[in-house]
């Protein structure tokens, strides 16, 4: 790492030679596997960006220029070449480095990212911040083309070529979405990709006309106003145009030298500018570059032959759903899926595979995934919406509008729901039941193992009204698979344990850690009971008054956020019964969560078996109100 170690700011890149940025970015790939081996993370995307990377630290002085990366998970090369090297090791582990851009990280992250499709509007709101305070600087926006597949990135551009400002937008065209390509922008590019003539067409039409003795400038002036002629038979790229970009590519993204003199055009334009960069997802390690989707966000790998280092054993609960909702759609062909560029890590895939004509990838639009479904629903099929809880905030609005309030019978599949892990904030599934609990007509479960997910599934499908069924990365018990055909009485809580002492209501997976501390508290001379709440709208009011009322202590435990979770509405169902003088203490998350191992962020919230055990006994200790 000759020249990496030597790079401690991004004036140390712009002083290297073009000689030396080869290597560099040769190193930069080698320290990005190592560590991602080591640590996990999202490389593929990451490879791909690494000489564009290099190009906008040679052309660009960030902070003074904000440069605005989309999602945030290709931007390790930027961490690596903005002051964070020394650091790099601690990638996405407790007290390192996020996976993700933060601004109280460095100066050089202008946005924090996480979610897609927001670098347009931001970099935007930068340069118009620029003009209204008369600074200097330029603003870009790296954009894949993945998130070009969501309606904000459209507004943005709307905005932008209206306004009319300077405003560079670099969309890094790899080919890839997290899952395969789907709509009409990605085929769109493709065409743009195989018009490789484009630039040099441009360029060469105008100097040919402007060469024309007398009568060359009028010409020019002429075929510039002839939009529907001349311009559109010979230039792709005219959407960016119309909507009142300079449009300038593809080029090559791997090409530094190229890349930098392109921005250095860029800087010169006038207007807002859209740079197409055609790169590689997973360029300089043959095991990303060959399977690009499944190292787009990996555990730590062996890094010789990219193999996981934790083998398969059984199945995820995304597994587990697609699984049961393939059984499910094999007796039911009214029965659809939909998803949001999440099949893969949704579980999806293989009904995709099994009913093609019955699955739908929108891309990154969860807003469209949302009201489609609806439509679907009011047409008489049966659609199961599959996303992470996270990119469910995106789509609020819809789900309480487009499919609540006219009770579609919509199925919404929570995946991802609780902590994360390494990913950190940004994608957190902690806000979920707040934000639906509120919601008329939309039954929420959560299961506290496979076993009940399969069982909840199949009562889903069977609501006169919408339901989400929220459950979390990973895998769970690992029991084996039982009869699901099983009713499950919808509404109904399961007492998985009576105790005198103390009642401990559980909701989801974190109902095992309550049982644990039951055990733990019986050896210190504490009975105490387990609910297994499993339902909210409706909720089992009479199961969690009788037991408040057995008890006078209750504890509350969730893997959520306490502001409108789980707890409040046990709160909510002892004041509306007058039963103050029941003590609750609720466990949860107070604020957002930083990334690091699971168990690691339950223990430090309290929400480990140790800490459920202290709830429990310091509200024992207290005296009775």
């Amino acid at each position: 790492m000759i020249i990496l170690n030597a790079i401690t700011s991004p004036g140390d890149v712009r002083a290297l030679r073009q000689e030396d940025l080869a290597a560099l970015a040769a190193e930069l790939r080698e320290e990005i596997i190592g560590v991602t081996a080591e640590n996990g993370g999202h490389l593929a995307s990451s490879l791909g960006v690494v000489e564009l990377t290099i190009a906008l630290l040679r052309e660009f002085e960030p902070p003074a220029d904000s440069i605005v990366w989309d999602v945030g998970h290709q931007a390790y090369a930027w961490k690596l070449l903005t002051g964070r090297r020394e650091r790099f090791a601690t990638l996405r582990q407790p007290g390192g480095l996020a996976g993700f851009p933060r601004r109280d990280e460095s100066p050089c992250d202008a946005f924090g990212a996480g979610h897609s499709s927001t670098s347009i509007s931001a970099a935007l709101g930068f340069a118009k911040a620029r003009d209204i305070q008369r600074e200097g600087g330029y603003a870009v926006a790296v954009i894949g083309d993945g998130s070009m597949s969501a309606g904000m990135a459209y507004e943005a551009l709307n905005h932008a070529g209206a306004a009319k400002t300077n405003l560079i937008v670099v969309l890094n065209d790899n080919e890839m979405f997290i899952s395969k390509h789907v709509g009409a922008m990605s085929k769109y590019l493709n065409r743009l990709r195989t018009a490789s003539a484009y630039t040099r067409g441009k360029s060469d039409v105008k100097a040919f006309l402007r060469g024309l003795p007398l009568v060359g400038e009028t010409m020019s002036n002429a075929v510039r106003k002839a939009k529907n002629t001349l311009k559109y038979f010979l230039l792709p790229g005219m959407l960016f145009e119309e909507m009142g970009f300079t449009y300038i590519g593809p080029i090559d993204g791997h090409d530094i030298a190229a890349l930098t003199d392109v921005f250095a055009q860029a800087k010169k334009q006038p207007g807002p500018v859209l740079v197409h960069a055609v790169t590689r997802k997973g360029m300089g390690y043959e095991p990303a570059m060959r399977d690009p989707d499944v190292f787009h966000g990996v555990g730590p790998f062996d890094r010789e032959t990219g193999e996981p280092r934790k083998k398969n054993g059984s199945p995820t609960y995304s597994e587990v759903f697609g699984e049961t909702l393939c059984r499910l759609g094999q007796d039911d062909q009214s029965i659809v899926a939909v998803t949001a560029a999440m099949g893969n890590g949704t579980g999806l895939d293989q009904f995709g595979l099994m009913y093609p004509r019955r699955f739908f990838d929108v891309g990154i639009a969860e807003q469209h995934a949302v009201t489609f479904a609806a439509g679907l629903a009011l047409a008489g099929l049966k659609p199961v919406v599959s996303m992470y809880s996270t990119f469910y905030q995106r789509a609020y609005d819809q789900v309480l509008h487009d499919v609540c309030l006219q009770n579609a019978q919509v199925v919404f599949a929570v995946d991802r729901a609780g902590l994360v892990g390494e990913d950190g904030p940004t994608h957190h599934g902690v806000f979920d039941i707040a934000l639906f609990r509120a919601i008329p007509n939309l039954t929420i479960m959560a299961p506290k193992d496979e076993n009940e997910l399969r069982h909840m599934l199949r009562a889903a499908f069977t609501l006169p009204n919408p339901a989400a069924l929220r459950y979390p990365r990973g895998k769970g018990r690992g029991d084996k698979q039982e009869d699901d055909s099983m009713p499950l009485p919808v509404g109904k809580a399961e007492l998985m344990r009576q105790g005198a002492d103390v009642v401990l209501i559980g909701f989801g997976p974190l109902v095992y850690r309550c049982m644990e501390a039951a055990d733990e508290l019986a050896r210190r001379g504490v009975d105490a009971g387990v609910l297994n709440l499993r339902f909210l709208n409706p909720t089992d009011q009479e199961a969690v008054l009788r037991e408040a009322r057995r008890t006078g202590r209750v504890v509350t435990v969730e893997d959520h956020m306490l502001a409108g979770g789980v707890g409040s509405a046990v709160l909510e169902i002892l004041a509306d019964a007058g039963l103050s003088a029941v003590r609750v203490k609720r466990l949860g998350y107070g604020d957002y969560v930083t990334h690091g191992p699971i168990d690691a962020l339950l223990a430090e919230n309290g929400l480990d078996t140790a800490g459920i055990t202290r709830a429990a006994l310091d509200i024992c200790a207290q005296a009775p109100a």
